[in-house]
C-alpha cells in the first residue's frame, strides 16, 4: 500500500492543482487550498521533480529550485504535457456530479472519496447538506490531519476521516462505524486509482460500494484504457507509465471499456455519463494556447445504481 508519504504521483497530481490556481489566468479547476495544504517545502520539491525530468528528489542536498521555477522552458513543457491535464478535468467532472447530485436530491446527501489523499473538497465545500467521508491508509490520514492541524484549519462538522487498511478492514463496517448512514442518497469517487488495480481487484471495489448503495446513488472514476501498454501507444502515453514506474508506483492494468461497464454492471451501476479522450478534448481544452490537452488513453465515467439502461452512448 502506498501512503502519502511515500507517493509522488499523489503529490504531483496535487502540485498541478496548485499551480493551476496560482498561475492560470483561464482556469479548468480552481483547488485554490491545494498549495496551503502541500507546503511551501513539499511544492519546491514536486517543483524540481518536474524540471529535472522526474527524477527522484535528493532530499539531503535541499536542492530546491531558485528564482522563478513557472518560467523555466522545461519545467512548463512537463507540468503541462505530463501532469496537469488528468488531475485537473478528473476533479472538475468529479465535483460538478456531487453539486449537481445534492442540487437534485434536495437534502442531506454523502460523499464517500476513496483514497482521498490531498483532496481539499471538504474544505472547500459550501453546501452544509453534503456530508463528506475521506477514505484512506491511516498513515495518510495521519500525514494530512497533521497539516490540518499546523495550518489551523477547522475541521467541519460534517467531515469524516475513515481510517481504512485496504484488503485488511471492511469497507462497509468502518463506514458505517464512522457515521455512514445506507439510507442517504451518496456518491463514491475513486479518483486516480485504477491505475494501479488489476481488473478482479477494481471489480472488488465497485462490489464494496455496491453493498453500501441504494437506488440512485452513484459512482464516479477515471481509468485508463486499453491502449496504455500498446506497442503503437503515443510517446507521452507510454512516458506516463514510465514515470510513475520509476516513483516504484507502476500503472499495472489498461482497461478496455467493455471491461469497465461489466464491472460497473456485475456491480448493480449503470453508465451514465462516459467522457471519452476526445470528448474530454472538446470540453475542457478545445479553444486553449497553453499546450494542455487530454491524454489519448484517459476516460471519465460515472455510474448509477440499478438504474437500469445506460442513458448516454459513446461518443
Amino acid at each position: 500500500m502506498i501512503t502519502l508519504q511515500e507517493s509522488t504521483t499523489a503529490k504531483l497530481c496535487a502540485f498541478a492543482r496548485a499551480h493551476h490556481s496560482n498561475f492560470v489566468k483561464h482556469k479548468i479547476f480552481d483547488d485554490y487550498l491545494a498549495f496551503d495544504l502541500m507546503g511551501f517545502d513539499g511544492y519546491m520539491e514536486m517543483a524540481e521533480v518536474i524540471s529535472a525530468n522526474f527524477q527522484k528528489y535528493d532530499n539531503s542536498s535541499n536542492n530546491l529550485i531558485a528564482g522563478n521555477i513557472r518560467e523555466r522552458a522545461g519545467f512548463v513543457k512537463n507540468l503541462a504535457t505530463y501532469i496537469s491535464p488528468i488531475p485537473l478535468t478528473r476533479i472538475d467532472f468529479t465535483e460538478r456530479l456531487i453539486n449537481r447530485f445534492a442540487k437534485r436530491t434536495k437534502g442531506r446527501v454523502q460523499y464517500v472519496i476513496l483514497g482521498a489523499g490531498m483532496d481539499t473538497f471538504a474544505f472547500r465545500n459550501p453546501n452544509e447538506n453534503i456530508r463528506v467521508f475521506e477514505v484512506d491508509h491511516p498513515d495518510t490520514q495521519k500525514f494530512k490531519l497533521a497539516r490540518v492541524k499546523e495550518l489551523e484549519w477547522q475541521i467541519p462538522s460534517g467531515v469524516n476521516f475513515v481510517p481504512v487498511r485496504f484488503g485488511e478492514d471492511s469497507l462497509l463496517n468502518k463506514l458505517k462505524e464512522y457515521g455512514l448512514d445506507p439510507s442517504v442518497p451518496t456518491v463514491f469517487s475513486i479518483l486516480g486509482v485504477t491505475y494501479y488495480l488489476s481488473l478482479d481487484t477494481f471489480k472488488e471495489t465497485l462490489l464494496s460500494i455496491s453493498s453500501l448503495a441504494r437506488e440512485g446513488n452513484m459512482v464516479v472514476f477515471d481509468f485508463p484504457d486499453e491502449t496504455t501498454f500498446d506497442s503503437n501507444a503515443v510517446d507521452r502515453v507510454r512516458t506516463l507509465a514510465e514515470i510513475t514506474d520509476t516513483f516504484g508506483e507502476p500503472m499495472i492494468h489498461g482497461f478496455r471499456v467493455d471491461e469497465i461497464r461489466e464491472a460497473l454492471n456485475e456491480a448493480g451501476f449503470a453508465v451514465v455519463n462516459h467522457l471519452t479522450p476526445r470528448r474530454i478534448e472538446h470540453h475542457y481544452f478545445r479553444d486553449r494556447t497553453d499546450g494542455l490537452h487530454a491524454f489519448e488513453n484517459i476516460h471519465l465515467i460515472s455510474g448509477i445504481y440499478r438504474r437500469g439502461p445506460e442513458t448516454e452512448e459513446d461518443k
